[in-house]
């Protein structure tokens, strides 16, 4: 035989591919959700951030569901609502089902995004739940008058410099700001018992911004069952095959540069670090 024979031998027949599986694609979505990601910060969440991995997710021919494998502290409402609305907007296009999977946290925005789901499971170490908001920053007032700093803002319209971290605190923008803070609270609550219904129980803890580990979470009706990704999926669909769909970075964010400067970027790490530290990690 021919050396040319022995190639031609070794390809593949037309048609002769074996027999197409199922596939469950799996979103990866970790990170602080966020509309200005920092290139120093361990991953961000947004819809411009994930809506390639979510188009790739849910395009497949033969998909059976999407998995969504969330870690997340949480962060922007408005990033998370409409993250979770693409997600269900696909889903009802496609008429697939979408499981979440929340690995060390899936907490307040990471929540809402799981809720994005059918069902939600979460290991037994998983932290879940504060259905709640908050919202920091800091004060430079003090700093300003040590180094004899002046501050020049200049404003058209009375409310237009609420909160600055530069000006004194009053109490009166602090008021506005909890205000603010219920009616987002209100609107968390809402898409929870849509999108959990009658499966939540009656707890009064459970709106309260507490978290809890995975057990529990079953129990007050946060999500449906206490396993991993795969072992969920091996069991549910067994001949099925998983795709893995990661959201793009952009090349400046993988190469750790591209924030408008030095400072701004090591002051968003920081509130990233934040975030995640409030749930020990």
């Amino acid at each position: 035989m021919s050396v040319a024979d022995k190639l031609t031998s070794r390809l593949p027949m037309i048609g002769d591919r074996g027999e197409r599986k199922d596939v469950v694609a799996v979103v990866k979505l970790h990170g602080v959700i966020t509309p200005t990601p920092s290139p120093l910060a361990r991953g961000a969440i947004n819809l411009a951030a994930v809506e390639s991995a979510l188009t790739r997710a849910f395009a497949h021919e033969r998909l059976k569901a999407v998995a969504l494998q969330i870690n997340s502290p949480g962060g922007a409402p408005t990033q998370s609502g409409l993250v979770a609305e693409r997600i269900r907007q696909l889903a009802d296009e496609k008429n697939v089902p979408v499981l979440a999977f929340a690995e060390d946290v899936a907490a307040s925005g990471g929540y809402w995004l799981a809720c994005a789901a059918d069902e939600i499971y979460a290991h037994r170490t998983s932290m879940v739940g504060s259905i709640g908001v908050i919202s920091g920053g800091f004060g430079f007032t003090g700093l300003l008058e040590r180094f004899g700093i002046e501050r020049r803002l200049h404003t058209a319209g009375a409310n237009k410099s609420r909160l600055d971290p530069f000006s004194p605190e009053k109490p009166e923008d602090v008021e506005w700001l909890k205000k603010m803070h219920g009616q987002l609270h209100e609107l968390f609550v809402d898409w929870v018992t849509e999108r959990r219904g009658d499966r939540l129980s009656s707890s009064e803890d459970l709106f309260t911004g507490d978290v809890w580990l995975g057990a529990r979470a079953v129990e007050l009706g946060l999500i449906d069952g206490v396993g991993s990704l795969r072992q969920v999926i091996t069991e549910r669909y067994p001949d099925a095959e998983i795709s893995v769909a990661e959201p793009k970075k952009a090349l400046l964010a993988r190469l750790g540069i591209g924030a408008p400067a030095a400072a701004s970027a090591l002051l968003d790490a920081v509130q990233h670090k934040a975030a995640w530290s409030r749930f020990g990690l």
